[in-house]
């Protein structure tokens, strides 16, 4: 008889659990969300990079044909606390969705229960035995639509919890990416300071032999055993910059130092800088830059604050709840037969908002003002993410056309002090000009892999700008 009750019940309000899964079942208050246009131009003001075969961004750092630096991101990205607390955020937004998906359907509970009591009227005590079963259910019928805006709220921060994650594992990439190039960087200016070195302490030794015979003045040997000690301190200091790159890369892997040495010493990374391929920059910004995602974060912030603004405006308008249990119960008296009797109640409650000194409305004003600021956000969110797109392409265009300039000047250079080098050891030369031709030389072969370091470092730049590669295995999983 119960279970006949409760199937027909579940007949007779399976119209309004379907209407509750869509919205109020009188209406739905609150702004429907439509997601805005990106505020950003049609067009990218600075020149865009053209560098041959061009790769997708998807797995990138694969591409770089670097396993010494495809074994770090992975480490990196394993022990980070960003990606650790995102993905832990994750976890939390869902349990809040799927809270609010429970809000649109009834709850069902049930209970056991046994027990003997006595209780006499003047008389002989009776004793009594009961077992009793209960079934109790609850729920709240969305009449306006506050329940559903809620569970929209919800999926809207999951899904902004999603792309935080996806933004902290690129930013992990990016910083360790970076910390790599930098110690690639300072590993070749130390080979190039140490030949350097080499090259002031060989002349000074010739210069202090020729000057012992009287063949080179004082002068000369003091300035050549300058020089030397300049190229033995330029290269001790470059040799420490290295040293603080490597404890920087075993902070961010948590890798073993040991093990990060000895991974630095493997090829094919070791004396070059990473050379990571071109990709394709969609033409359109608006298009190119939904896949950030930081910008995708912001705008789910967004769509989750609309939702809000139906959260409390649906709580000014009337509630309606539907109760109702059913309870068999079990029971003997003095050791008699059990004897079942059966209880069971349904009903409605209706609650109507009349007075809260306007805190009700206070609230909508709240989530409305929530709104504008998350809208806000998103609109300079989406200024900032062109900002970072044009510079990495203002700094890819400038390397570009500096390089060249830089390496003719290193080969007029290099042929200068090779002039002067040749001068000098035929007697005919000035020691002061061969030292000025040498530094000049080294400079120019300085700044061409400085060059060269910046422009790795501004493909780095554009791939983080345009969101990087986070669609991938990890981030479908994360979604389940």
């Amino acid at each position: 008889m119960a279970s006949n009750k409760i199937s027909l019940l579940g007949l007779s309000l399976a119209p309004l659990l379907l209407t509750a899964c869509n919205g109020g079942l009188l209406a739905t208050v609150g702004p429907d969300y439509q997601t805005p246009p990106l505020p950003v131009a049609q067009s990218w003001q600075a020149p865009q990079p053209h560098q041959g075969r061009t790769a997708d961004l998807l797995r990138w750092w694969d591409r770089f044909q670097d396993p010494v630096l495809s074994r770090f991101l992975a480490s990196a990205e394993k022990e980070s606390y960003s990606v650790a607390s995102a993905l832990a955020r994750i976890e939390q937004a869902r349990a809040g969705l799927i809270g609010a998906d429970s809000a649109l359907v009834p709850s069902i509970d049930a209970s056991l229960s046994a027990g003997r009591s006595s209780f006499s009227f003047g008389g002989p005590p009776f004793e009594r035995d009961q077992y009793q079963v209960g079934l109790q259910s609850e729920w709240e019928i969305d009449l306006f639509g506050g329940l559903a805006r809620q569970q929209q709220a919800s999926q809207s921060q999951l899904q902004s919890r999603q792309a935080s994650w996806h933004d902290a594992r690129v930013a992990v990439a990016v910083e360790v990416a970076n910390a790599y190039l930098g110690y690639r960087y300072c590993e070749i200016q130390a080979r190039q300071l140490q030949a350097d070195a080499e090259s002031r302490q060989a002349s000074a030794k010739l210069t202090a032999l020729a000057g012992q015979h009287g063949f080179r003045p004082a002068a000369d040997v003091a300035l050549s055993q300058a020089s030397a000690a300049e190229g033995q301190e330029n290269l001790l200091e470059q040799q420490g910059q290295c040293e603080r790159s490597i404890k920087a890369l075993v902070a961010l892997t948590a890798l073993d130092e040991a093990a990060v040495r000895q991974a630095l010493l493997e090829q094919p990374g070791v004396g070059k800088l990473p050379s990571p391929p071109a990709f394709k920059l969609d033409s359109v910004p608006a298009r190119a830059l939904l896949q950030r995602p930081d910008l995708a974060a912001v705008e789910r912030d967004m769509a989750e604050a609309s939702a809000k603004v139906g959260v409390e405006q649906a709580k000014r308008f009337p509630k309606l709840s539907l109760s109702g249990n059913v309870t068999p119960t079990l029971q003997s008296m003095n050791g008699a037969a059990l004897v079942l009797a059966q209880t069971w109640s349904l009903g409605p409650t209706l609650s109507l908002p009349l007075f809260d000194a306007g805190k009700r409305a206070a609230n909508v004003e709240s989530a409305q003002a929530q709104y504008e600021a998350a809208a806000s956000n998103y609109r300079s969110k989406a200024r900032t993410a062109v900002k970072e797109v044009e510079d990495a392409l203002v700094r890819l265009d400038n390397v570009a056309r500096r390089l060249p300039q830089a390496q003719q000047a290193a080969n007029g250079y290099r042929q200068y002090f090779q002039a002067n080098r040749q001068l000098f050891d035929t007697g005919l030369g000035n020691l002061l000009d061969l030292e000025i031709a040498r530094r000049n030389q080294l400079n120019a072969d300085l700044a061409i892999k400085s060059l060269e370091q910046e422009q790795v470092s501004a493909w780095i730049a554009l791939y983080r700008a345009v969101g990087g590669s986070w669609d991938d295995a990890a981030a479908a999983q994360a979604k389940q």
